[in-house]
């Protein structure tokens, strides 16, 4: 079994930044490509970003380019995502999720095997 721990939300000005962190326990973490999603109300949950087992290689939706970035540290088993200028569109609850079934990364999230709890980010206009 693996657990995920989402945190680092909260709420910031339209413009402004958060970092989210995510603390994997239970597997070996590096045998997991890990994602980001986020689910506003009222709405689906919806891709946001996703890196490989190793880190090399990453995916972004088209509303997360170029203002977030994804990252993971296979030594202290965590996962990052850092959001820059962020809009009141990006309010929502972020999760984290681990897939088994990829080796590089995937958008889908029936791919995903594990998930955190969520943490909410409020963006104020």
């Amino acid at each position: 079994q693996v657990q995920l721990v989402e945190s680092g939300g909260g709420l910031v000005q339209a413009g402004g930044s958060l970092r989210l962190s995510c603390q994997v326990s239970g597997r070996t973490f590096s045998n997991y490509a890990m994602g980001w999603f986020r689910q506003a109300p009222g709405k689906e949950r919806e891709f946001v970003t996703a890196i490989s087992r190793s880190g090399g290689s990453r995916s972004y939706a088209d509303s997360a380019k170029g203002r977030f970035t994804i990252s993971r540290d296979n030594a202290k088993n965590t996962v990052a995502l850092q959001m820059n200028s962020l809009k009141p569109e990006d309010t929502g609850v972020y999760y984290c999720a681990a897939s088994s079934m990829v080796v590089t990364t995937t958008r889908r999230s029936y791919d995903y095997d594990y998930w955190g709890q969520g943490t909410q980010v409020t963006v104020s206009s």
